[in-house]
C-alpha cells in the first residue's frame, strides 16, 4: 500500500520548492498546472490534468521512483469544474468530488514503498480556519479530504525562513504521526521529509536512526511554535510582552500611591421643570385674572399714600 502525503500552503510558501534538494533519480512529478518549477532541475515530469493520464502516470512512476508529486493538485477539480461551467445541475460536483477521492484511493493500490505527495492551496474561512481548496460541499461534508491522509504538513514563511509545520494549530489541518519530526517546524526539504517518513515506517531503503538524528539537527526549526503561527495567540502574546515592558519600564509605585482612592457618587438633585402654559387654554385665563387682580392691589396700596400725604399737607397748613 502507498501512503498519501498532503502538504498544503498559499501560493509562493515553498510547496513547489521544496522539491530543490530530491536527486532527479528518486523523484517524478505530475505537474497539474503545466507551468515550470521554481529551480532548475532535470526531474522527469509530466503535465496533465486528466485524470486517466495521472492514473496511469501513477502506476508507471511507481515501477521506477519510490517519490511521485502530484504539484498543484487542487487544479483537478478546478480545471474539470471550469470545463464544466456552463453544465446545468448538480451532477458536475458529484463528478468532480468522486473522481479525487478516487485518485487518492488509487495510491493505496502501489507498492508499500512509494510515497505520493499531494500540494494544493488551501481555503480559509472567515473564522480563521484553514482546509484544502475543493470545488463544492461534497469532499468538505461527506469526506474531509484531510482525513484520508496521515500526514498533513502546512508550509509556513517567517522573517524570511520558508518551513513545514507538522502539527495542528488550532485553525489548520496539519498533522503527522507522533514522535516523526523533532520539532514543531522543520525546514521545507521535502528530501529530508521523504527521509523521515521511510525511517519512521521503516519503508524499503531506509536510513538509521543515528544517521537520521544527524538530519534532524540541521533540519529542526525550534524557532517557530504553535503561538506564533496561531494569529489570536499572536496578539495576545504581544500585547502582553508589551505590558510586561511598560511596567519595566515604569518606576516602583509605593502601596500608598498605588492604593486607589475610595469613589463616591453624589446624587444630582432633579429640577422640576416650570409649566408654561398654552395659548387659548385654561391656564392663560387664571393667568390673566392673576396679573388683573396683582395690579388692582398695587394701586389700591398706592393711593392711601397719597392721600395721607394730602392731610399732612394741610395739617401743616
Amino acid at each position: 500500500m502507498g501512503v498519501p502525503v498532503l502538504i498544503l500552503g498559499e501560493s509562493g510558501t515553498g510547496k513547489s520548492a521544496s522539491l530543490r534538494n530530491f536527486p532527479a533519480e528518486n523523484v517524478a512529478v505530475i505537474n497539474v498546472a503545466n507551468k515550470p518549477l521554481p529551480f532548475k532541475n532535470k526531474l522527469e515530469s509530466t503535465s496533465t490534468d486528466d485524470y486517466t493520464k495521472v492514473d496511469i502516470c501513477l502506476t508507471e512512476y511507481a515501477k521506477k521512483y519510490k517519490s511521485i508529486v502530484v504539484d498543484d493538485a487542487q487544479y483537478l477539480m478546478a480545471n474539470e469544474f471550469m470545463r464544466r461551467s456552463t453544465e446545468r445541475g448538480y451532477d458536475k460536483f458529484t463528478d468532480i468530488a468522486k473522481n479525487f477521492w478516487s485518485l487518492i484511493n488509487a495510491v493505496k493500490e502501489l507498492p508499500d514503498d512509494v510515497i505520493v505527495y499531494f500540494m494544493s492551496h488551501i481555503d480559509r474561512d472567515t473564522e480563521g480556519h484553514e482546509k484544502i481548496k475543493t470545488i463544492g460541499k461534497l469532499l468538505d461534508e461527506k469526506i474531509t479530504v484531510e482525513g484520508m491522509f496521515t500526514i498533513v504538513l502546512k508550509t509556513n514563511v517567517t522573517d524570511g525562513q520558508y518551513s513545514f509545520l507538522t502539527q495542528n494549530n488550532g485553525h489548520d489541518t496539519a498533522k503527522s504521526p507522533i514522535g516523526m519530526f523533532p520539532t514543531y517546524a522543520i525546514d521545507n526539504d521535502l528530501y529530508y521529509v521523504d527521509k523521515k517518513i521511510r525511517n519512521y515506517y521503516e519503508m524499503g531503503e531506509f536510513l538509521t536512526d543515528e544517521e537520521m538524528a544527524e538530519l534532524d539537527e540541521v533540519n529542526a526549526n525550534a524557532n517557530v511554535t504553535k503561538e506564533s503561527t496561531s494569529g489570536k495567540k499572536t496578539r495576545r502574546s504581544r500585547s502582553k510582552k508589551k505590558s510586561e515592558e511598560d511596567n519595566a519600564a515604569s518606576p516602583a509605585k509605593t502601596e500608598s500611591e498605588t492604593k486607589e482612592k475610595p469613589k463616591t457618587r453624589t446624587r444630582k438633585k432633579r429640577e422640576e421643570p416650570e409649566e408654561v402654559p398654552f395659548e387659548g387654554g385654561p391656564g392663560v385665563e387664571a393667568a390673566e385674572d392673576n396679573s388683573e387682580s396683582a395690579n388692582a392691589e398695587s394701586e389700591t396700596a398706592e393711593e392711601p399714600k397719597e392721600t395721607t400725604g394730602r392731610h399732612r399737607r394741610r395739617r401743616r397748613a
